[in-house]
């Protein structure tokens, strides 16, 4: 049984006032919230002041992104050494607006990812397909070609112990959700991709969905069978209603 798993990403908000309220309110909550994986992702100024107010180890924290660099004249780079000196055990990499805005390929993603693995830390690989992909009917075709630049590259072992999210372009800060059954369509051939490689690592993955998921709509989306909890954007920035999606999610 895989366990349930929920991750906030906060994105380029907060202040240290908002995010010291937010992780007041989230600690507050969390001990009524059921058997589930718990991690929040704050802009990178933040993480220390994050992680030193989650010592309890209940919520753990993420990083946004990280360099594929250990150190060096990387100028505006973080590394996976800076981010475990303050607890960070997750890194989302190949986020649609990195891919958008920064110029992330598959191929950076995927030698990201790994380098998240090699520096002792969990990555967070995320796929989907944009509005026009999703309307041309070509979305099994780009969520393949963005595992399979792990899968080409690493081969199948680079995703033991990791964790994909399925974020359609189209759902995220839209409004607009994926209903359960299309989710869960993507979710089955991402488990299905990976066990054509190795069964025994399909069955152990972690595969979130995010894309608009709120506390109205997570419980049917956590109820399908390859979805194993959710990537919250915009609904993480609210405790009572991140708490909710969690206990959405819990066994």
């Amino acid at each position: 049984m895989r366990q349930p798993f929920v991750a906030g990403n906060w994105k380029l908000n907060g202040t240290l006032a908002s995010i010291r309220e937010l992780v007041a309110g989230l600690k507050s909550g969390v001990d009524a919230v059921g058997d589930v994986e718990i991690a929040v992702c704050p802009p990178f100024v933040y993480i220390p002041e994050v992680s030193a107010l989650l010592d309890d180890g209940r919520i753990t924290v993420g990083s946004q992104n990280m360099s594929r660099q250990t150190s060096g004249a990387y100028t505006g780079e973080v590394s996976g050494p800076m981010l475990k000196e303050f607890g960070v055990k997750y890194a989302i990499i190949g986020h649609s607006e990195r891919r958008a805005s920064y110029g992330e390929t598959d191929e950076k993603a995927a030698r990201k990812f790994v380098a998240v693995k090699q520096h002792g830390l969990v990555p967070i690989l995320c796929v989907g397909e944009t509005l026009v992909e999703h309307e041309r009917g070509n979305t099994f075709g780009v969520v393949k070609r963005q595992i399979d630049a792990v899968l080409d590259f690493f081969g199948v072992e680079a995703f033991e112990g990791t964790v994909i999210a399925y974020e359609p372009v189209w759902a995220i800060g839209t409004g607009k959700t994926a209903t359960p059954e299309q989710a869960q369509a993507v979710h089955e051939f991402i488990r299905g991709r990976i066990a054509e490689w190795s069964e025994e690592v399909a069955s152990r993955i972690q595969i979130l969905y995010g894309g608009s998921v709120k506390a109205a709509n997570a419980a049917e989306l956590f109820s399908q069978p390859d979805i194993d909890g959710g990537l919250v954007g915009g609904a993480s920035l609210d405790a009572s209603e991140f708490l909710a999606i969690c206990a959405a999610a819990a066994k």
